[in-house]
């Protein structure tokens, strides 16, 4: 699903007589963009985009359609909508996403690639990406407002720019950017139809049994908490994604097991809600659980060891590695490897001392 979001629908609708929100310009303004998977079911709008948007209601959904805010294809529907492949759904609000703009901040970036038409950021764990609620300033997307200051052709606050895919907050790893709209659309179109070659370390709980694998299962948001993903049985969820997720054994620790994860398709928390489903989660990733002991024995000095882990590591250990994509104006295959950051290097160092008797003969 290709998604473009400029602000919140978070504000009142002010109507004018035929019902349609408008701004003070009389206009409405797009702020959200999803582009339908081509194998999407048939399913209510209201349905849809209440699974693309976890902070917002069904009943602010629904009212913003009934206001003639969401729009198929151009077009206002209701939201008994029911959208099929390849719709183009936008989300109009009454002001402008210049309300919102991206601020240029000096924040430092580790660029692993930059020419006219992309940048390869390596992102640092704890970045956000795109400005949110709650994350106004200090993400990527301010940094390279800043970095690109002084081009006439780049505005980071231009769905058509930008952003390509996106990683979570707390994953370290590989981000694309798009510098213009030519750019955009030919990178868009390559992770749309899945012809990126994307690979992830990340290590988890447990002792995995095979050396290498391959994980299908629909990802969809949990029924009982909206801000989690869970995988649901091929059909039963109309929302759920159709998801794809290869690993292969990197090196094993006894209790923990690090992974390289390569994505067939691209979902949200993917290979975190994956790898929890086989049975190991990923570690000290808090919001499925890794935050715990989930391995190993009941001695107090294990569990001031793994406490030490948490603390070196305090995010989910996951990092995305490499990728290759098809450069949009010379049509070559490039391919990118990048280094694992510290914080995680130093985990999994960590783990190594473990498992060969040494951590624990130190502490």
């Amino acid at each position: 699903m290709g998604i473009e979001n400029n602000g919140f629908l978070q504000e009142e609708f002010d109507e004018d007589q035929d019902g349609a929100a408008v701004g003070n310009d009389g206009q409405l303004h797009e702020h959200f963009h999803f582009v339908v998977d081509k194998g999407q079911t048939l399913v209510r709008i209201d349905k849809y985009l209440v699974n693309c948007m976890a902070q917002i209601s069904r009943n602010r959904i629904q009212d913003a359609a009934a206001a003639n805010c969401i729009l198929v294809n151009g077009k206002p529907v209701k939201s008994n909508y029911r959208v099929k492949p390849f719709d183009e759904i936008s989300v109009m609000l009454a002001y402008p996403p210049s309300e919102f703009e991206i601020i240029p901040q000096d924040i430092p970036l580790k660029i692993a690639y930059e020419d006219d038409d992309l940048i390869l950021v390596n992102k640092n764990p704890g970045m956000v990406v795109h400005p949110g609620f709650g994350n106004f300033q200090g993400t990527l997307l301010n940094a390279l407002a800043w970095h690109l200051k002084d081009s006439d052709k780049f505005d980071a606050s231009d769905p058509r720019l930008g952003l390509v895919h996106r990683i979570d907050k707390d994953t370290s790893g590989l981000l694309l950017i798009a510098k213009n709209e030519d750019a955009k659309t030919h990178l868009g179109k390559q992770f749309f139809n899945k012809t990126t070659q994307r690979r992830y370390n990340a290590l988890v709980w447990g002792n995995v049994k095979d050396d290498e694998g391959t994980i299908v299962g629909d990802i969809g948001r949990d029924p009982r908490d909206r801000m989690l993903f869970t995988v649901f049985p091929e059909g039963e969820n109309p929302n759920a994604k159709h998801a794809v997720t290869h690993y292969k054994v990197l090196e094993r620790f006894g209790y923990v097991t690090l992974v390289e994860c390569k994505l067939e398709t691209g979902r949200t928390h993917q290979i975190r809600v994956h790898m929890k489903h086989i049975g190991h989660t990923l570690f000290n990733d808090e919001r499925y659980g890794g935050n715990e002991i989930l391995r190993g024995t009941t001695f107090a000095k294990y569990k001031q060891f793994v406490k030490n882990c948490f603390d070196i590591c305090p995010r989910q250990a996951l990092h995305a590695k490499t990728l290759g994509f098809t450069h949009p104006r010379t049509e070559e295959f490039m391919h990118f490897d990048s280094d694992l950051p510290e914080d995680m290097q130093m985990l999994i160092d960590k783990w190594r001392n473990y498992a060969a008797g040494k951590e624990l003969e130190e502490d």
